[in-house]
């Protein structure tokens, strides 16, 4: 595992090597909130790795959002170094973040964001259309193919509201893999599902991780954390554990 208390030159660049899907760097963010700045967090470092599966717990205002909003370039630090996927991801304006994110990072949210007037197939559709990558003739197929991957192959052409939570978050499962991102970022995927449906869309987690992806998902189901190869525990804005399955390394 990974020292992520280690301090790197900021002139580093994290895939000469493909050593590092995600870098960060004495990473820092505040709020102002009236005349007062509320430190979110503080001096965190840490290093996620081609094929890695890391789940990021911690109590509410840990600071585990604000960390999942540095690695997607929805939020930028107040200071510190942020590498995703070898991009320099502070530097970059909004349309080219706008771009990197479509076909870098698959993003996975707690209440499924579904378009409500597209069918699930068209929802899965619609990064590869905004990306540009896939010819236009073979994204249906792609679309279906995905579906079929999380189960819903009978239900391709229903709405969102036309299936259960369970099958939305399949379907956001697979339009986040539209574009075959490197990096899978999940926040809270199971927190509005029952425990049934959460182990079944935790299971295609498990198994894509299997195949190589890298996920990093936030929870504060902590049965779920357990189960995930690489656990990291969040407190007061810093990582205060990093354990893996076959090395356990408290932090200072």
């Amino acid at each position: 595992m990974t020292n992520t208390n280690e301090t790197s030159n900021t002139n580093s660049h994290i895939n000469s090597n493909n050593k590092y899907v995600v870098k960060l760097r004495n990473v820092d963010k505040s709020f102002q909130v009236g005349d007062s700045v509320i430190p979110v967090l503080k001096k965190l470092s840490l290093d996620v790795h081609p094929g890695e599966f890391v789940s990021i717990v911690g109590q509410s205002g840990c600071g585990k959002s604000t960390l999942l909003n540095m690695i997607t370039g929805i939020d930028f630090p107040t200071s510190g170094e942020v590498l995703v996927t070898n991009q320099d991801v502070n530097t970059m304006t909004e349309n080219e973040l706008a771009a990197w994110r479509g076909k870098n990072v698959g993003i996975i949210f707690q209440f499924f964001q579904m378009l409500p007037a597209l069918s699930l197939l068209q929802n899965v559709i619609l990064p590869m259309d905004f990306a540009g990558i896939l010819p236009r003739n073979e994204r249906n197929n792609r679309a279906t193919e995905l579906l079929e991957l999380v189960g819903l192959g009978d239900q391709l052409h229903k709405l969102p509201n036309m299936v259960s939570g369970g099958q939305q978050q399949r379907a956001a499962v697979a339009r986040a893999l539209a574009n075959d991102p490197p990096l899978l970022v999940a926040d809270e995927p199971t927190g509005n599902l029952d425990t049934s449906t959460a182990d079944d869309v935790f299971d295609i987690f498990l198994r894509l991780s299997s195949e190589g992806k890298t996920i990093i998902m936030v929870t504060h189901n902590q049965m779920l954390a357990n189960r995930v190869p690489r656990a990291i525990e969040m407190d007061d804005g810093r990582i205060s554990r990093d354990e893996s399955s076959t090395i356990k390394v408290p932090l200072t």
